[in-house]
C-alpha cells in the first residue's frame, strides 16, 4: 500500500524511510541465517522480502525531496551488513559458534526493525494523529511477527522466536495508537 501510495502521489509524505531500511537488513541478515542453518523456509521468504524492501528503498529515494540523509542511512547499514558479513564468515571459523552469533545478530536487527516505526512516538502523541504510521504495515508487521513467533517456537529457535515477540507487541501499540489518535485528528495549534 506504501509503494503504491508514493507511485500515486509520486512522493513521500507521510511515509517513513527507516522501517523500509531497517526490514532490508533485516531480511538479508536472515537470509544468511537460513543459509547457514539450510531453512529453506528462511531462505524463500527473506529473499523474496529482501527484494521487496530494496524496491521500496529504491522508489522511496526516487520520489523523495531529501535524498542525501537516506542515502547516508542507506550507505551506513550496508556498511554494517558488509562488516557483520565478513566478521562472519572470515572471523568465525567454527560453525555451531557462526550460527549462535549470526542468530543473536539477526534478533538485534529484528527487534530494530519492530520498534523502527515507534521513533515517532512523542510527535504522535503531540499531534494527537498516527498520521505519520503505516496501517498496512502495522497489519503486516503483527502478522508477519505473529507467524514467525509461531514458526520459532515450532522449531524450539530461541533466535527466532524471541525478538519477533516484540513485534507483536509494538504492533499491538501501534493498532492502540490508530484507535486513540486517527489519522485525520490534527491537533488544533
Amino acid at each position: 500500500t506504501d509503494l503504491r501510495q508514493m507511485l500515486a502521489t509520486k512522493s513521500v509524505e507521510n511515509i517513513q524511510f527507516l522501517p523500509f531500511l531497517t526490514t532490508d537488513v533485516n531480511n538479508l541478515s536472515w537470509l544468511g541465517y537460513g543459509c547457514l542453518k539450510q531453512d529453506w523456509t528462511l531462505i524463500a521468504v527473506n529473499t523474496i522480502g529482501a527484494g521487496l524492501q530494496t524496491l521500496y528503498i529504491l522508489v522511496y529515494l526516487y520520489y523523495s525531496p531529501s535524498k542525501g540523509p537516506m542515502m547516508l542511512r542507506s550507505l551506513l547499514l550496508l556498511a554494517v551488513l558488509a562488516a557483520g558479513y565478513g566478521y562472519f564468515t572470515l572471523v568465525i571459523g567454527d560453525e555451531k559458534m557462526r550460527l549462535e552469533q549470526l542468530g543473536l545478530f539477526c534478533s538485534v536487527f529484528t527487534i530494530s526493525m519492530y520498534l523502527s516505526p515507534l521513533a515517532d512516538l512523542a510527535k504522535i502523541i503531540r499531534s494527537r494523529s498516527s498520521r505519520c504510521l503505516s496501517f498496512p504495515l502495522t497489519v503486516a508487521t503483527f502478522l508477519a511477527s505473529s507467524s514467525w513467533t509461531l514458526y520459532g517456537l515450532q522449531l524450539h529457535d530461541p533466535y527466532i522466536t524471541v525478538p519477533n515477540i516484540p513485534g507483536v507487541i509494538t504492533s499491538a501499540v501501534r493498532f492502540w495508537l490508530f484507535w486513540r489518535y486517527p489519522p485525520g485528528q490534527e491537533k488544533p495549534y
